[in-house]
């Protein structure tokens, strides 16, 4: 699978997970997020250390900039990361 089908397949997999939420997506309070995480832990199997992770990069950096974080680790072959989450 190249980077493209398993990013389109990962974004479903959490449109999936939040689809009740989307509604609500210009709230951005901090219950909005803590919900998120605790969907991505319950449903998603992420640790609770990761999942804060990810919502802050998420939050901080929005989707210009993980976009081309994931496209360097990609192509640098980076795939869990030296933290491991």
């Amino acid at each position: 699978m190249d980077a493209g089908e398993e990013l389109e397949q990962t974004m479903e997999e959490y449109k999936n997970t939040f689809i009740d939420m989307m509604q609500f997506k210009e709230i951005k309070e901090d219950s909005y997020w803590e919900l998120i995480q605790r969907r991505l832990c319950r449903i998603n199997g992420w640790k609770t250390e990761g999942a804060e992770e990810v919502i802050r990069l998420a939050r901080e950096y929005g989707g210009f900039m993980l976009r081309n974080a994931l496209a360097i680790a990609k192509v640098m072959e980076v795939e869990d990361g030296e933290l491991g989450y």
